[in-house]
């Protein structure tokens, strides 16, 4: 395993890559038979069977298909937007005093990833439920602001006042030095987009990752909105992302593998010819806003299971072309190193003996 280490907010970023292999997929036959007559043109009197075996197709093989099938859908007609550029970035918004802050707050150098997993017991899972569903009620009302004209600061304003007025903190505002309240990611933004001045454009596309702190514990959630008239593969694009999620949730329970998300992800993206971005990951969340375990959306062999009482992301980034990116001189804005358009779903789930709860879903 390669070493790691990490920039992250909603997503943890690694800047290098685990050395496991990707899983290469083949054909299993089963018999397929047809009534057939014999090589000599003549009419046999006995119908024999014609037994039609698949072959095992190699990785090279079965990656040259996946190629193939991403070029012809990455061909499919969406609105491509004039390329990101840089707004102003207005000052931090003011938190009350008595309202309390996470550990890193007022110091502007990145947290380590902490090797403590999030498990909990009935107090805990309690606080988690309370925590999550507030980021849930916040990303939905950020979702009711999403139209042509708004700026993503406005965004964060109305994310700032929502998530202080219920006595909870904005996660994201000082965690590494990061000066706002909320990530706004829009078009070819893959992730940890600053909000600023910038207007949304009729056929953007935006991720907005929110984040909150109430009662000692983190909620964190992110959904993909479309913002105007947005149709083709763009819009594919967004609903395929969130069907990733919902298979990646589907295969956690106690017990499971970690590696069964990224499997089943990966699986579903390539149906449609989307890439899965390997560099930003999901992680524990609970009293702590980033920890083991980490989550990978690609195929890998990462070791691990799934333990009862333990709550996590899963955030996969999905793009219609590159999944290699680039990052602003802000050191947070990370775009896509071809400026294709990426988009991005999180939840934050619980694991129990028989599955995964949601708990940034608004009751």
């Amino acid at each position: 395993m390669a070493a790691t280490s990490f920039s992250c907010l909603g997503s943890v970023k690694l800047s290098s890559f685990f050395n496991g292999e990707t899983s290469s997929a083949f054909l299993k036959g089963s018999s397929l038979t047809f009534s057939t007559s014999s090589l000599s043109g003549k009419e046999s009197s006995v119908r024999k069977p014609l037994v039609v075996i698949s072959k095992r197709i190699s990785g090279l093989e079965e990656a040259m298909r996946i190629r193939r099938e991403r070029e012809l859908r990455a061909a499919a007609p969406f609105k491509r937007q004039p390329p990101l550029r840089r707004g102003r970035v207005s000052p931090r918004l003011p938190v009350p005093d008595h309202i309390p802050r996470p550990p890193y707050v007022g110091s502007n150098v990145l947290p380590e990833l902490s090797s403590e997993p999030q498990i909990h017991d009935s107090e805990g899972i309690a606080r988690m439920r309370a925590s999550c569903e507030l980021a849930a009620r916040v990303l939905d009302h950020a979702g009711t602001l999403v139209r042509p004209s708004v700026t993503t600061n406005e965004i964060d304003k109305a994310v700032h006042q929502m998530i202080i007025d219920a006595g909870a903190y904005p996660s994201p505002l000082g965690y590494g030095g990061f000066p706002k309240s909320v990530c706004t990611s829009v078009n070819e933004c893959m992730c940890h987009g600053i909000p600023d001045s910038r207007q949304l454009q009729d056929g953007d596309i935006i991720n907005i990752d929110v984040t909150v702190y109430l009662n000692g514990y983190h909620g964190d959630t992110s959904k993909t909105f479309l913002c105007g008239d947005v149709r083709g593969g763009l819009k594919r694009l967004v609903e395929v992302t969130e069907e990733c999620m919902e298979r990646g949730i589907a295969v956690c329970k106690d017990g499971a593998s970690f590696k069964k998300i990224g499997k089943r992800i990966s699986e579903h993206a390539e149906k449609y010819g989307f890439g899965v971005v390997e560099r930003f990951v999901g992680h524990g969340v609970g009293t702590i806003f980033h920890s083991e375990p980490i989550i990978l959306h690609h195929r890998n062999e990462r070791p691990g299971f799934m333990v009862e009482g333990q709550t996590f992301t899963i955030e996969p980034i999905l793009t219609m072309g590159s999944t290699e990116c680039i990052t602003w001189s802000d050191n947070w804005t990370t775009l896509t190193a071809d400026g294709s358009p990426a988009a991005q779903f999180e939840h934050t789930i619980l694991i129990t003996r028989t599955g995964a709860e949601i708990l940034t879903k608004c009751l």
